[in-house]
């Protein structure tokens, strides 16, 4: 093979033909194959305007579109004012970078789609892969918030700047506003690694503050209340719950092979969404110590049944449903005992209790199922022994003669006052 100038000839090697920029120690087999490259290409950059003068630039980008069909067509860009980029060689440069993808040896042309466009095919396609307890908010948030504002926008067009505004605009709860980013991020996720963005429009995103309001939770004596006032099998059912602190939808999966009565133990391996039984929120089994007493209690329920029959079975006979498990079991309850709440509130006591009683950390967190030992201080709502303690050294060092004091501020304030 020959060079003549810069460009590249093509030879005939062992029947082959191979461009000029082909490696020439290492012929290519068979009969014809032919090594094409994209030409490097740097654009145009031109001024506009008068008043407020642009640097508009110009360069040729491939697409593919809905069939398949790889096609170049031109793009056109604003860059910036002059006073951003006062000379036409600075403004180059800015081209210059925005075109190093799209110079790349890796560069992949994009599919052209709008977001409407792109998110019908995620939810056949990668949406049913999740959690039947994951898709219905999902699906409910892309319908309500994300297609209204995004849905005629092309996928490229999205940027960090767009979303910021939606965030503002929609003037949504700062949990609402970081449910809809993470929507967002699973969606910007696969549209990457499809070939549809090259761009990260999170980056510089700012979130608003997230809030963390005080949850209700049920003291012991609150359950116990609870407790004493439910009918079978849900006195049991609360009765678990408070001592072991499982989710709802966990209590109503439970099958009474997950009891063992003679080990005084129950695993939890499934949690219950609507109709459907999946793996609890963790993937992986919880081992549960049962009180002896709650063990007893669960004889009726466990002993001489059918391992794969539920352990909790309705009025009518059939597994429970958490929703109905709250509305009907649950909230006349605590209507009658004028306390706010849901089966949550079982769960938020038990962390509760077992700070109080000086738990592990690490105990606490597998019986709750956490990851992070954030999470489950979050589900502490009364002060700890150890603070407790502490507050009672560091108030005897600083004030050790507190009623002697009191009694001084009692006398001083009572000068000049009669009683009658």
């Amino acid at each position: 093979m020959r060079l003549t100038g810069q460009k590249p000839v093509l030879s005939t090697v062992s029947g082959g033909i191979v461009s000029g920029e082909a490696n020439t120690c290492f012929p290519l087999k068979g009969d014809f194959q032919q090594m094409a490259r994209r030409r490097y290409q740097r654009g145009t950059v031109y001024a506009r305007g008068k008043r407020n003068p642009v640097w508009v630039a110009r360069w040729r980008e491939s697409v593919i579109g809905p069939n398949g069909e790889e096609t170049r067509i031109q793009r056109k860009e604003v860059l910036g004012t002059k006073r951003d980029f006062p000379t036409k060689r600075l403004a180059e440069r800015e081209l210059e970078a925005r075109l190093s993808p799209v110079n790349s040896l890796t560069y992949r042309g994009l599919r052209v789609a709008s977001f409407a466009e792109f998110v019908t095919v995620w939810q056949n396609n990668a949406l049913t892969q999740l959690k039947p307890s994951t898709q219905p908010p999902i699906r409910s948030q892309i319908k309500k918030w994300l297609i209204p504002y995004f849905g005629k926008c092309g996928m490229k067009d999205i940027g960090g700047q767009m979303i910021q505004m939606f965030l503002q605009e929609s003037k949504l709860s700062p949990k609402t506003c970081r449910n809809l980013v993470a929507t967002m991020r699973m969606l910007w996720n696969s549209a990457k690694g499809w070939g549809y963005v090259m761009h990260d429009p999170f980056v510089g995103l700012v979130l608003p503050e997230p809030e963390f309001p005080e949850q209700p939770h049920f003291s012991i004596e609150e359950a116990k209340r609870i407790i004493s006032l439910a009918k079978p099998p849900s006195n049991i059912a609360f009765w678990l719950i408070s001592e072991t602190g499982i989710r709802r939808g966990e209590v109503c999966a439970l099958d009474v092979g997950h009891v063992d009565l003679s080990d005084h133990t129950i695993v939890v391996r499934n949690s219950r969404h609507g109709k459907h039984i999946t793996a609890n929120k963790s993937r992986r089994p919880r081992v549960f110590s049962l009180s002896p007493q709650l063990a007893q209690a669960l004889v009726p329920f466990a002993a001489g049944r059918d391992p794969n029959a539920p352990l909790f079975l309705s009025r009518k006979g059939k597994r429970l449903h958490p929703d109905n498990f709250v509305k009907r079991e649950l909230e006349p309850i605590l209507d009658k005992l004028g306390l706010k709440g849901a089966l949550h509130a079982f769960r938020h006591g038990n962390a509760t209790a077992l700070d109080r009683m000086n738990v592990p950390m690490k105990v606490r967190q597998e019986r709750l199922g956490h990851v992070e030992a954030q999470t489950t201080m979050g589900y502490t709502h009364l002060v700890s022994e150890d603070d407790r303690l502490l507050s009672e050294k560091l108030g005897e060092i600083l004030c050790p003669n507190v009623p002697n004091l009191g009694e001084q501020q009692l006398s001083e304030s009572s000068e000049g006052l009669t009683i009658q």
